[in-house]
């Protein structure tokens, strides 16, 4: 696992982490909220992304420090991981985008969370693979 992955694996394992903390502990100023966040039904689809950003969470972080120790099983949770948090932000920019809802704030992270795990799935899928192929 190189360092470019390890890096954005932590800041965004840790950041979902920090970022629920903060949602549940209210210090996110109003300002720094979605649009329409006293709408419960807003609430409840916000909190529905808890338990695939913790899987996430779980995934990315437990692959880390398996990969030295367990190298396929740390490649097999990075591959949940990356494809949870690809996942994670279609979700949330398909929402936004449906809602014409385009703050910045909202997309560039969700943006984020879509766009780098394409830059390692495919590595890691390709040599998960080639390992899976038996010559007959």
């Amino acid at each position: 696992m190189g360092r470019t992955l390890k890096t954005a694996m932590l800041v965004t394992d840790v950041g979902f982490v920090a970022y629920w903390l903060i949602v549940f502990l209210n210090l996110l100023p109003k300002d720094y909220l979605y649009k329409d966040y006293d709408n419960e039904m807003m609430v409840a689809w916000n909190l529905s992304f808890i338990p695939l950003d913790l899987l996430i969470s779980c995934t990315g972080l437990m692959s880390i420090y398996l990969y030295r120790k367990r190298p396929q099983f740390g490649i097999s949770l990075c591959i949940i991981s990356l494809s949870l948090t690809f996942c994670s932000g279609l979700q949330a920019i398909a929402f936004w985008g449906l809602r014409h809802d385009f703050d910045a704030s909202w997309w560039i992270p969700n943006l984020f969370l879509m766009i780098y795990p394409l830059f390692f799935l495919p590595r890691f899928v390709c040599k998960t693979t080639a390992r899976l192929d038996v010559n007959p």
